[in-house]
């Protein structure tokens, strides 16, 4: 449970967020994250802060702690989520990061000696307009929460 003034602050800067949350098991916005991080294709990859600029009220850190929510077996492929600088980011013990590399080189996805992904050669260009969704600029949000 969030204490009352981080519950007030979360409301004030996300208006309706709390209520939203509070009112399913699952929070919204990460239900809007997991739809994007499902358009990400085999042998690509997206940064945190990509996904926080298609999702409306999110950021790269709700972004973050969007794919460590997923426990188990999940049709959302967490492991193509990386940070801007191409590196795996784990902030838990044990075997995560081992394991997400793995999966991305199994898509063919290859690293460089500093342990990096080349963005430019692997980095997912966005949402396409034959996929029936327009690709955002930088300042233009999709998969908004109803009004």
């Amino acid at each position: 449970m969030k204490p009352s003034f981080l519950k007030r602050r979360s409301n004030r800067i996300f208006p309706g967020w709390a209520k939203e949350r509070e009112d399913s098991g699952i929070e919204p916005v990460y239900e809007r994250i997991y739809r994007v991080v499902r358009q990400i294709p085999r042998g690509k990859v997206a940064t945190y802060g990509q996904i926080a600029r298609i999702v409306d009220r999110c950021t790269a850190r709700m972004a973050g702690y969007a794919m460590a929510a997923l426990r188990g077996r999940t049709d959302v492929p967490w492991q193509r989520v990386i940070n801007s600088r191409g590196e795996i980011s784990t902030r838990s013990r044990g075997d995560g990061a081992l394991r997400q590399r793995k999966l991305l080189e199994k898509e063919g996805i290859r690293f460089d000696r500093r342990n990096r992904v080349n963005l430019r050669k692997f980095g997912w260009v966005g949402l396409r307009r034959n996929q029936g969704i327009i690709l955002p600029r930088q300042d233009e949000k999709i998969f908004s929460p109803p009004k």
